[in-house]
C-alpha cells in the first residue's frame, strides 16, 4: 500500500512547491511520474521545469518521448509509469489510479479552487476506505503543517 500526502497550496502555486518536491524524491533515490488533468497542463509544466531555477536542473521527460524508462522523472497524463517511478504526483485534476506499486502518492491541490478541492476530499474519502496510510498537509506562513 502506498502512503499517500494531500498537500493543501494556499500560499503558494504548483509551480512553486513541484520542483522542489521532485529534487528531494530525487535526492532519495526515486524516480518520480508526475500526472496532471491535460495534455496542455503537462506541457506548460514541462517548460516550467526546464527553467525554473539557475542554480538547479532536474532532467524529466513527456510521455511523448522515447526511452522513458531511463527518465528519472516523467511528466504524463495518463495513469501509466514508465519509468518505473517510486513516488507518483497527481495534480489539477488527475484522474485517481491505482497506487499499490508505489512508495508514496502525492496529491498537490489549489485550495482556492473548488473542483479541486472536491477532487481531494473525494481521492482521500477513496483511498483511506482502501487502507492506504492517507497524510494532509496545509501551507501556513511559508511552511507545511500536517492536519490529519
Amino acid at each position: 500500500m502506498a502512503e499517500v500526502w494531500f498537500y493543501h497550496l494556499t500560499d503558494s502555486t504548483l509551480e512553486a512547491t513541484l520542483p522542489g518536491l521532485l529534487e528531494k524524491s530525487i535526492e532519495r533515490g526515486w524516480r518520480a511520474v508526475v500526472q496532471t488533468g491535460s495534455e496542455e497542463r503537462r506541457d506548460a509544466l514541462d517548460a516550467h521545469l526546464w527553467a525554473w531555477s539557475e542554480e538547479s536542473f532536474l532532467a524529466h521527460a513527456t510521455d511523448r518521448e522515447a526511452m522513458l524508462e531511463h527518465q528519472p522523472i516523467v511528466l504524463t497524463c495518463t495513469d501509466a509509469n514508465p519509468n518505473g517511478a517510486a513516488i507518483r504526483f497527481l495534480c489539477d485534476g488527475a484522474a485517481l489510479c491505482a497506487l499499490d506499486s508505489y512508495t508514496r502518492a502525492v496529491f498537490l491541490f489549489d485550495g482556492h479552487d473548488q473542483m479541486q478541492l472536491e477532487a481531494a476530499r473525494s481521492h482521500w474519502k477513496t483511498l483511506k476506505s482502501a487502507g492506504h496510510a492517507v497524510t494532509y498537509w496545509q501551507q501556513a506562513g511559508g511552511r507545511w503543517e500536517k492536519k490529519a
